[in-house]
């Protein structure tokens, strides 16, 4: 694909003032193919309000892909699925069977990702699971000759999360958005994690959620106009 838009619903960081914070992520992708809703925050009615605030109908999505089994990644699926159940619903083996099986009959369709990458449609994909506590699948957008990687909190490292990317599409990641999970981290681990990205040829960052202040403070000083801000009701477009 030669574009896509992603839309930040679910932030602890501010973006339009109108929108309401709370701790968790997700983000609306609009793609020429599908409408996918990444992770679900942690609030179905907060999700609800802002979805409302920007506009979008929870009829328009028809992917559903969970990052992870944290409380602050799917507590509005729920709320999502009671307003439309005719979605595919991408989870992975990480997952708890009892959810995986209670979520099989409330979606139109459920994909269960596995340790290998998944194509999910054409350009987009899951990156399969990375181990970490917990394990964790990041989705990948094909833009052109370049990808895109939006990870939930990266809890296996947002370096391993682009490694693993790059080396099943065999192109270069130039957007790296979400979570990077950096907020107990020592100043010497940001700025490792910081040349990890940049050795890899990132050059665009969307830092947001669990990423942590002083992480984002670094992020913006080295990526400088490559840094693009988070937070609730920002959109981002990839192109």
């Amino acid at each position: 694909m030669d574009t896509a838009t992603l839309t930040i619903l679910f932030d602890n960081y501010a973006g339009l003032p109108e929108l309401q914070t709370l701790w968790g992520f997700a983000a609306l992708i609009r793609t020429p193919v599908n409408t996918i809703l990444f992770d679900t925050g942690s609030n179905g009615r907060v999700l609800l309000k802002n979805m409302q605030a920007l506009g979008i109908e929870p009829i328009e999505i028809d992917t559903i892909f969970l990052s992870h089994n944290h409380w602050d990644h799917i507590g509005g699926v729920d709320s999502i699925l009671e307003l439309n159940s005719n979605v595919t619903l991408v989870l992975h083996e990480g997952f708890s069977k009892h959810l995986i099986n209670d979520l099989r009959g409330l979606c139109h369709t459920l994909i269960i990702v596995g340790n290998e990458p998944y194509e999910l449609a054409h350009g987009i994909y899951s990156t399969g699971i990375l181990a970490a506590d917990p394990p964790e699948q990041a989705l990948i957008l094909e833009i052109g000759a370049s990808l895109a990687i939006i990870g939930g909190c990266s809890h296996p490292g947002i370096a391993q999360l682009v490694e693993q990317s790059q080396a099943f599409v065999n192109k270069p990641v130039r957007w790296a958005i979400g979570g990077f999970h950096l907020m107990y981290s020592h100043d010497a681990e940001i700025t490792a994690a910081i040349a990890q990205l940049q050795a890899l040829g990132v050059s665009e960052v969307a830092a947001t959620h669990c990423t942590g202040d002083a992480a984002r403070i670094a992020f913006r000083a080295a990526y400088g106009a490559g840094f693009i801000e988070g937070g609730v009701g920002r959109t981002i477009e990839l192109c």
